[in-house]
């Protein structure tokens, strides 16, 4: 079992977008940062799970069951329901990549649960000059 916390932070909305995501596997941490273009923080959101999915397709075996934890509602409420109305393709493009994986279970977290990822995407974001 594998679980991925992801987050994104945007300097302006939108603006320059940090991307952040802690990985746990075997009682280990893997952490990762980018820095994505000019979006909006939804956007970032998704491109950051997007990010953390394919670090893990390039790792992992497609048998390891994921869970996913966001705290973006409009992230964990899209994937939960297969539908938005205002990322679809972003949905789409996350869902090819989740569907690498034979088990993926997603949730919501709130803030004060997802230090690690907030902090790495900000880290990345703050490289911005």
């Amino acid at each position: 079992m594998i679980k991925i916390y992801t987050d994104a932070a945007t300097k302006g909305n939108p603006g320059p977008t940090g991307l952040g995501a802690v990985i746990i596997v075997d009682h280990k941490q893997i952490q990762l940062s980018n820095l994505a273009p000019i979006m909006d923080n939804h956007h970032g959101e998704f491109a950051a799970a997007q990010f953390g999915f394919k670090y893990l397709i390039n790792h992992f075996s497609k048998n390891e069951t994921i869970l996913f934890y966001t705290d973006s509602r409009i992230l964990s409420d899209a994937v939960g329901k297969n539908y938005t109305k205002h990322y679809k393709k972003e949905l789409d493009d996350l869902n090819r990549l989740m569907c690498y994986f034979n088990i993926v279970i997603t949730r919501w977290v709130p803030e004060n649960q997802n230090h690690g990822a907030h902090n790495l995407a900000n880290q990345a974001l703050h490289k911005f000059k």
